[in-house]
């Protein structure tokens, strides 16, 4: 069992950046794939960025490319998301979860654990 603790959401004005942080729990977070997606009030969760196992590719939804930036620390079992030039439409809630060595990091029905969210407000 893996259990995942986000951190690091808030209200930030467009332009600005917000990194947020995702603590998992543990001795094997090297072999997951970590992902983060996002919920807006109204829409359906879609995915937002990935790190995978092993050798730790990144993959990005386009509209964030050049903009968000994934990394994970193994040692301190915990990926990263950097925002910046965040954009009202950046704004939901945001998930990080953990698939054991996935490999389609895009599909949230692949991933076995999510954390309980954390807010993300940009304001125009």
């Amino acid at each position: 069992q893996v259990q995942l603790v986000e951190s690091g959401g808030g209200l930030v004005q467009a332009g600005g950046s917000l990194r947020l942080s995702c603590v998992a729990s543990g001795r094997t977070f090297n072999g997951y794939t970590m992902g983060w997606f996002r919920q807006a009030p109204g829409k359906e969760r879609e995915f937002v960025a990935a790190i995978y196992w092993g050798g730790g590719s990144t993959y990005y939804k386009d509209s964030v490319k050049g903009r968000f930036t994934i990394s994970r620390d193994n040692a301190k079992n915990t990926v990263y998301l950097q925002m910046n030039s965040l954009k009202p439409e950046d704004t939901a809630v945001y998930y990080c979860a953990a698939d054991w060595m996935g490999i389609r990091a895009a599909v949230g029905y692949e991933y076995d654990y999510w954390g309980q969210g954390t807010q993300v407000t940009v304001s125009s």
